[in-house]
Protein backbone atom coordinates (compact mmCIF):
# COMPACT_ATOMS: atom_id res chain seq x y z
CA UNK A 1 0.00 0.00 0.00
CA UNK A 2 1.33 3.43 -0.98
CA UNK A 3 1.49 6.04 1.77
CA UNK A 4 0.77 9.44 0.22
CA UNK A 5 1.95 12.61 1.96
CA UNK A 6 0.81 15.84 0.31
CA UNK A 7 3.52 18.50 0.51
CA UNK A 8 2.91 22.16 -0.32
CA UNK A 9 5.29 23.22 -3.05
CA UNK A 10 6.66 26.46 -1.59
CA UNK A 11 10.16 27.74 -1.03
CA UNK A 12 11.06 30.02 1.89
CA UNK A 13 10.18 33.29 0.17
CA UNK A 14 6.76 32.08 -0.96
CA UNK A 15 5.98 30.48 2.41
CA UNK A 16 6.86 33.74 4.14
CA UNK A 17 4.32 35.52 1.91
CA UNK A 18 1.61 33.05 2.91
CA UNK A 19 2.47 33.35 6.58
CA UNK A 20 2.54 37.15 6.46
CA UNK A 21 -0.89 37.28 4.80
CA UNK A 22 -2.63 34.70 6.98
CA UNK A 23 -4.13 37.11 9.51
CA UNK A 24 -6.02 36.57 12.76
CA UNK A 25 -9.56 36.00 11.50
CA UNK A 26 -9.20 32.23 11.10
CA UNK A 27 -7.09 29.43 12.55
CA UNK A 28 -4.56 27.27 10.79
CA UNK A 29 -1.37 25.37 11.48
CA UNK A 30 1.83 24.52 9.66
CA UNK A 31 3.68 21.22 9.89
CA UNK A 32 7.18 20.64 8.55
CA UNK A 33 7.94 17.02 7.57
CA UNK A 34 11.47 15.66 7.83
CA UNK A 35 12.69 12.07 7.57
CA UNK A 36 11.44 11.17 11.05
CA UNK A 37 8.01 12.64 10.30
CA UNK A 38 7.68 10.70 7.05
CA UNK A 39 8.43 7.48 8.93
CA UNK A 40 5.84 8.41 11.56
CA UNK A 41 3.38 9.23 8.81
CA UNK A 42 3.85 5.72 7.43
CA UNK A 43 3.53 3.97 10.80
CA UNK A 44 0.94 5.99 12.71
CA UNK A 45 -2.63 6.61 11.55
CA UNK A 46 -3.14 9.31 14.18
CA UNK A 47 -0.08 11.18 12.93
CA UNK A 48 -1.41 10.95 9.37
CA UNK A 49 -4.62 12.57 10.57
CA UNK A 50 -2.69 15.43 12.20
CA UNK A 51 -0.96 16.07 8.89
CA UNK A 52 -4.16 15.73 6.88
CA UNK A 53 -5.76 18.57 8.84
CA UNK A 54 -2.77 20.92 8.59
CA UNK A 55 -3.22 24.12 6.61
CA UNK A 56 0.26 23.90 5.12
CA UNK A 57 2.76 21.05 4.90
CA UNK A 58 6.23 22.45 4.13
CA UNK A 59 9.09 20.10 3.34
CA UNK A 60 11.70 20.52 6.06
CA UNK A 61 14.46 18.29 4.72
CA UNK A 62 16.93 18.84 1.91
CA UNK A 63 18.03 15.25 2.52
CA UNK A 64 14.53 13.98 1.71
CA UNK A 65 14.35 16.20 -1.34
CA UNK A 66 17.66 14.83 -2.60
CA UNK A 67 16.82 11.16 -2.15
CA UNK A 68 13.43 11.60 -3.81
CA UNK A 69 15.12 13.43 -6.67
CA UNK A 70 17.54 10.52 -7.16
CA UNK A 71 15.21 7.60 -6.45
CA UNK A 72 11.99 8.87 -8.02
CA UNK A 73 13.09 11.67 -10.34
CA UNK A 74 10.88 14.01 -8.35
CA UNK A 75 11.71 17.64 -7.67
CA UNK A 76 10.42 19.15 -4.44
CA UNK A 77 10.95 22.60 -3.05
CA UNK A 78 12.22 22.88 0.49
CA UNK A 79 11.23 25.37 3.19
CA UNK A 80 13.13 24.57 6.37
CA UNK A 81 11.06 25.21 9.48
CA UNK A 82 13.98 26.81 11.30
CA UNK A 83 14.54 29.22 8.42
CA UNK A 84 10.85 30.09 8.24
CA UNK A 85 10.70 30.74 11.99
CA UNK A 86 13.74 33.01 11.82
CA UNK A 87 12.31 34.84 8.81
CA UNK A 88 8.95 35.39 10.51
CA UNK A 89 10.62 36.80 13.63
CA UNK A 90 13.09 38.93 11.71
CA UNK A 91 10.93 40.34 8.92
CA UNK A 92 7.22 39.59 9.39
CA UNK A 93 6.09 39.95 12.99
CA UNK A 94 5.65 43.49 14.31
CA UNK A 95 6.31 44.64 17.89
CA UNK A 96 2.61 45.07 18.66
CA UNK A 97 1.50 41.74 17.20
CA UNK A 98 0.20 39.20 19.68
CA UNK A 99 2.33 36.05 19.64
CA UNK A 100 2.48 32.90 21.75
CA UNK A 101 5.52 30.75 22.45
CA UNK A 102 4.73 27.25 23.71
CA UNK A 103 7.75 25.47 25.14
CA UNK A 104 11.32 26.75 25.53
CA UNK A 105 12.29 28.53 28.76
CA UNK A 106 11.29 31.82 30.32
CA UNK A 107 14.80 33.08 29.57
CA UNK A 108 14.45 32.20 25.89
CA UNK A 109 11.06 33.91 25.73
CA UNK A 110 12.55 37.05 27.26
CA UNK A 111 15.44 36.96 24.80
CA UNK A 112 12.98 36.90 21.91
CA UNK A 113 11.04 39.82 23.42
CA UNK A 114 14.19 41.87 23.77
CA UNK A 115 15.76 40.99 20.41
CA UNK A 116 12.68 41.52 18.28
CA UNK A 117 10.87 44.10 20.40
CA UNK A 118 7.89 41.82 20.93
CA UNK A 119 5.56 43.69 23.23
CA UNK A 120 2.84 41.01 23.34
CA UNK A 121 4.67 37.69 23.43
CA UNK A 122 2.91 35.26 25.77
CA UNK A 123 4.91 32.29 27.06
CA UNK A 124 3.24 28.97 27.82
CA UNK A 125 5.53 26.36 29.32
CA UNK A 126 3.82 22.99 29.82
CA UNK A 127 5.62 20.34 31.88
CA UNK A 128 7.81 17.72 30.26
CA UNK A 129 5.92 14.81 28.70
CA UNK A 130 2.66 16.58 29.41
CA UNK A 131 0.82 15.24 26.36
CA UNK A 132 -0.34 12.13 28.25
CA UNK A 133 -1.81 14.20 31.09
CA UNK A 134 -5.31 15.37 30.16
CA UNK A 135 -5.31 18.14 32.76
CA UNK A 136 -1.95 19.48 31.59
CA UNK A 137 -3.06 19.40 27.96
CA UNK A 138 -6.26 21.25 28.85
CA UNK A 139 -4.28 23.89 30.76
CA UNK A 140 -1.94 24.36 27.81
CA UNK A 141 -4.81 24.75 25.36
CA UNK A 142 -6.62 27.22 27.58
CA UNK A 143 -3.48 29.32 28.03
CA UNK A 144 -3.01 29.51 24.25
CA UNK A 145 -6.68 30.30 23.67
CA UNK A 146 -6.55 33.04 26.29
CA UNK A 147 -4.05 34.90 24.08
CA UNK A 148 -6.25 34.54 20.98
CA UNK A 149 -6.57 36.15 18.52
CA UNK A 150 -2.83 35.93 18.01
CA UNK A 151 -0.89 36.52 14.85
CA UNK A 152 1.47 33.60 15.46
CA UNK A 153 1.74 30.73 17.90
CA UNK A 154 5.15 29.05 17.91
CA UNK A 155 4.83 25.46 19.11
CA UNK A 156 8.30 24.38 20.25
CA UNK A 157 7.45 21.20 22.14
CA UNK A 158 8.68 18.50 19.78
CA UNK A 159 6.94 15.98 17.57
CA UNK A 160 4.24 14.70 17.90
CA UNK A 161 3.28 16.90 20.87
CA UNK A 162 3.27 20.13 18.87
CA UNK A 163 1.16 18.67 16.06
CA UNK A 164 -1.31 17.23 18.58
CA UNK A 165 -1.74 20.61 20.28
CA UNK A 166 -2.06 22.38 16.92
CA UNK A 167 -4.83 20.02 15.86
CA UNK A 168 -6.65 20.17 19.20
CA UNK A 169 -6.76 23.96 18.89
CA UNK A 170 -8.35 23.50 15.48
CA UNK A 171 -10.91 21.01 16.82
CA UNK A 172 -11.93 23.29 19.69
CA UNK A 173 -12.54 26.20 17.31
CA UNK A 174 -11.69 28.98 19.77
CA UNK A 175 -8.20 30.06 18.72
CA UNK A 176 -7.62 32.45 15.82
CA UNK A 177 -4.25 32.95 14.16
CA UNK A 178 -1.52 30.80 12.65
CA UNK A 179 0.30 28.11 14.65
CA UNK A 180 3.72 26.94 13.49
CA UNK A 181 5.18 23.61 14.62
CA UNK A 182 8.79 24.78 14.93
CA UNK A 183 10.66 21.99 16.75
CA UNK A 184 14.18 23.11 17.69
CA UNK A 185 14.01 26.45 15.85
CA UNK A 186 13.79 28.52 19.04
CA UNK A 187 16.79 26.69 20.49
CA UNK A 188 18.76 27.56 17.35
CA UNK A 189 17.73 31.21 17.46
CA UNK A 190 18.57 31.68 21.13
CA UNK A 191 21.85 29.76 21.01
CA UNK A 192 20.75 26.95 23.30
CA UNK A 193 21.50 24.55 20.46
CA UNK A 194 24.08 25.30 17.79
CA UNK A 195 22.91 24.94 14.22
CA UNK A 196 25.01 23.38 11.49
CA UNK A 197 27.11 25.75 9.37
CA UNK A 198 25.51 26.94 6.15
CA UNK A 199 27.52 24.62 3.91
CA UNK A 200 26.25 21.58 5.83
CA UNK A 201 22.67 22.83 5.63
CA UNK A 202 22.95 23.30 1.87
CA UNK A 203 24.66 19.95 1.34
CA UNK A 204 21.83 18.14 3.19
CA UNK A 205 24.15 16.98 6.00
CA UNK A 206 22.69 19.05 8.83
CA UNK A 207 21.56 15.77 10.39
CA UNK A 208 25.23 14.69 10.66
CA UNK A 209 26.14 17.89 12.50
CA UNK A 210 23.35 17.34 15.02
CA UNK A 211 24.41 13.72 15.49
CA UNK A 212 28.04 14.68 16.14
CA UNK A 213 27.04 17.46 18.55
CA UNK A 214 24.71 15.27 20.59
CA UNK A 215 25.29 11.58 19.79
CA UNK A 216 23.59 10.26 22.92
CA UNK A 217 20.33 12.01 22.10
CA UNK A 218 20.42 11.75 18.32
CA UNK A 219 21.93 8.30 17.64
CA UNK A 220 18.64 6.41 17.79
CA UNK A 221 16.90 8.93 15.55
CA UNK A 222 19.57 9.17 12.87
CA UNK A 223 21.34 5.79 12.99
CA UNK A 224 18.57 3.37 14.02
CA UNK A 225 15.23 4.87 13.05
CA UNK A 226 16.25 7.15 10.18
CA UNK A 227 17.66 4.58 7.75
CA UNK A 228 14.18 3.01 7.50
CA UNK A 229 13.37 5.77 5.03
CA UNK A 230 15.28 3.84 2.35
CA UNK A 231 13.15 0.77 2.97
CA UNK A 232 9.99 2.85 2.76
CA UNK A 233 10.82 4.69 -0.45
CA UNK A 234 8.85 2.31 -2.68
CA UNK A 235 5.82 2.62 -0.39
CA UNK A 236 5.99 6.40 0.02
CA UNK A 237 4.78 9.13 -2.29
CA UNK A 238 5.43 12.79 -1.58
CA UNK A 239 2.80 14.48 -3.70
CA UNK A 240 3.58 18.12 -4.38
CA UNK A 241 0.72 20.56 -4.49
CA UNK A 242 0.51 24.27 -5.02
CA UNK A 243 -2.31 26.52 -3.91
CA UNK A 244 -3.55 29.75 -5.46
CA UNK A 245 -2.81 31.90 -2.41
CA UNK A 246 0.59 33.07 -3.67
CA UNK A 247 -0.85 34.55 -6.86
CA UNK A 248 -3.80 36.04 -5.02
CA UNK A 249 -1.50 37.73 -2.50
CA UNK A 250 0.81 39.08 -5.20
CA UNK A 251 -2.20 40.55 -7.02
CA UNK A 252 -3.40 42.27 -3.88
CA UNK A 253 -6.40 40.01 -3.35
CA UNK A 254 -7.38 38.40 -0.05
CA UNK A 255 -5.67 35.08 0.65
CA UNK A 256 -7.61 32.14 -0.70
CA UNK A 257 -8.63 29.29 1.54
CA UNK A 258 -9.20 26.58 -1.03
CA UNK A 259 -7.22 23.36 -0.97
CA UNK A 260 -4.13 23.45 -3.22
CA UNK A 261 -4.28 21.43 -6.41
CA UNK A 262 -1.94 18.54 -7.09
CA UNK A 263 0.84 19.23 -9.59
CA UNK A 264 3.85 17.32 -10.77
CA UNK A 265 7.31 18.12 -11.96
CA UNK A 266 7.30 21.95 -11.77
CA UNK A 267 9.51 22.67 -8.77
CA UNK A 268 13.21 22.78 -8.05
CA UNK A 269 15.18 21.37 -5.14
CA UNK A 270 16.41 24.12 -2.82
Amino acid sequence: MINVLNVDDYDLEEARELVAAFGCERYGYIVTPNVDHVIRHHDDAQFRSLYAHATYVLLDSRFLARIFAVAKRQSLRVCLGSDLTASVLCSVIRPQDVAVLVGASAEQAQELRARFGLESLHHVNPPMNFIGDADAVEACLRDIEAASPFRFCFLAIGTPQQEIIAHKLQERGTARGLALCVGAAINFMTGKEKRAPRWMQESATEWLFRLLKNPKRMAKRYLVRGPRIFLLLRQTELRSRRGIEINCNRQGNPAATTTPAVITGQSQVS
